[in-house]
């Protein structure tokens, strides 16, 4: 069967690769579009409750590493400064969808996160774009000009819709992150077989797990959620969130511990004050000299009650009216509650974080065009790349904008 020709080859039509392949059509390139799941952008589908988190307002272009984790968060800065959060809501406003800001800069559809796919989609036939879905990709090798012919080397695709040659490729292929929507290694083992460094892929924006005997006392506190001050890291390397906290049977979750888990490295405890903004002891102090309540009643005007229940406990020094306890136990207790200590086993895994950490070595590519430096016209975007966003859409910005710098180069 001969091989049906295209200027680029797009693999991957998550949000990165539906992007750029329509960026690159619009372009004028003729562009193929491959994906081997049958369903198009669920990730996208999923994401933010449903109603696609695409954006964050408040990233700032000229310190991109504050907002991104990686061996060289500075690598970002390139493509975010030249495809901003406001050029994306110019085209989303374009496509006529509703929005709103949540919280923190974060922008959600006013309606389902199909408008993003659909608009992507507009975007792709607006490009004149072949999209080829389900299609595998069994094999991608590179060939160099032949001797006496002019121009540089192709590539050969065998997929399971027939041979394909380009003579450029783009990986968009993502992460490992919630592998029952199709995620694969096969972006990383593109990276290998051309001879460029992958750093050790890991879950990020994923809840932590603790050991089991020592959950037991906290497992009774599943569903309860509140706003929490959490860090983690020593020094330069400590870091810090002030969001809301999630208590789960195997664990901590919400956006608190969703951030934090990118930063956390195995072994290191966290340190989490329930009542960020409170002089917990100072309050118990004064509680103290008016009071003739229960320990846990005046400690649950700080926190919510069954926190206060639980973090009293059993504790025969506390189960008494506060106007009786002894100041070391109140200054105990208010050291706990403010800055409560605690090693997490492991992460619930790439089943259920939001994206993967870790990827293609930045030092191999441009942060320029997103091609890589050993290999001529193979370029990596999105997810697959060693670049991880914070939590509120910020890796759908990194998508579009490596997307976006990728189409430019092409």
């Amino acid at each position: 069967m001969s091989a049906a020709s295209f200027d680029v080859v797009v693999i991957g039509a998550g949000a990165a690769g539906l992007f750029c392949a329509a960026q690159a059509g619009q372009r004028g390139l003729k562009v193929l579009l491959v994906d081997h799941s049958e369903r198009i952008g669920e990730k996208i589908r999923i994401s933010g409750g449903g109603r696609c988190n695409f954006t964050n307002r408040d990233l700032d272009p000229r310190a991109p590493q504050k907002h991104f984790v990686g061996e060289n968060p500075n690598f970002c800065r390139s493509a975010l400064s030249r495809y901003t959060p406001q050029q994306f809501i110019a085209l989303v406003d374009r496509h006529g969808i509703a929005h709103h800001e949540k919280h923190k800069g974060q922008l959600f559809c006013d309606g389902p996160s199909q408008q993003i796919i659909d608009l992507l989609l507009a975007e792709c036939a607006a490009g004149g774009v072949t999209h080829w879905q389900p299609c595998s990709v069994r094999s991608l090798a590179f060939s160099d000009a032949s001797e006496g012919q002019t121009g540089a080397g192709r590539y050969q695709i065998d997929s399971s819709r027939g041979p394909v040659e380009a003579a450029r490729v783009v990986i968009a292929t993502g992460g490992l992150s919630i592998p029952q929507l199709g995620a694969s290694d096969f972006g990383y083992r593109i990276a290998r077989q051309f001879g460029l460094n992958v750093v050790a892929p890991r879950p990020a924006l994923v809840p932590l797990t603790f050991a089991g005997e020592g959950w037991a006392p906290y497992a009774g506190l599943a569903g309860l959620a509140l706003p929490v001050q959490i860090e983690t890291g020593a020094k330069k390397e400590r870091m810090a969130f002030h969001e809301d906290l999630l208590f789960t049977h195997r664990g901590l979750s919400g956006p608190a511990v969703l951030q934090i888990s990118s930063y956390w490295k195995e072994g290191t405890p966290l340190t989490i004050d329930f009542a960020p903004g409170i002089d917990v002891a100072e309050a118990l102090g004064d509680a103290k000299v008016r009071s003739r309540k229960r320990i846990a009643n005046e400690l649950a005007t700080l926190v919510p009650s069954r926190l206060a229940d639980a973090w009293v406990g059993e504790d025969a020094a506390l189960q008494r009216p506060i106007n009786e306890a002894a100041d070391r136990a109140l200054n105990a207790l208010a050291e706990r509650i403010a800055r409560w200590q605690i090693t997490p086993a492991g992460t619930e895994g790439y089943k259920k974080a939001e994206v993967t950490a870790g990827g293609v070595d930045t030092r191999e590519l441009s942060s320029q065009t997103m091609e890589s430096k050993r290999q001529p016209g193979l370029y990596f975007i999105g997810e697959v790349v060693d670049v991880t966003g914070w939590l509120g859409g910020y890796n759908f910005q990194w998508a579009w904008a490596s997307a976006q710098a990728c189409a430019q180069a092409l």
